[in-house]
């Protein structure tokens, strides 16, 4: 599985903003019931980190009206080796 953030954004007016917190916690979706908010600070996204096989199926979890409103971003980690390596690949012989 691959791990997916998904962001959905809305109109900051107060109907606007519980109308779609409506919709994620009626959705039925664990993910959504659980999702992370930013409206009380004045950023109107929601935030939910997925593990699904692919972008499609992360976008399937968000209720069709929403779906034009979501950015999905694949999500990754990085080593220190894995750095190191990129590092020393792109280093000229005088750094």
């Amino acid at each position: 599985m691959a791990r997916f953030l998904i962001e959905v954004s809305h109109d900051p007016d107060e109907f606007t903003c519980a109308r779609v917190v409506k919709t994620f916690l009626t959705s039925g979706s664990h993910f959504l019931t659980h999702a992370d908010w930013g409206c009380a600070d004045g950023d109107h996204r929601s935030w939910v980190i997925v593990d699904v096989a692919d972008k499609k199926e992360a976008m399937a979890v968000v209720p069709p009206p929403l779906r034009p409103a979501t950015r999905i971003t694949g999500l990754n980690s990085f080593s220190l080796d894995y750095i190191e390596e990129v590092l020393k690949k792109h280093s000229s012989p005088s750094s």
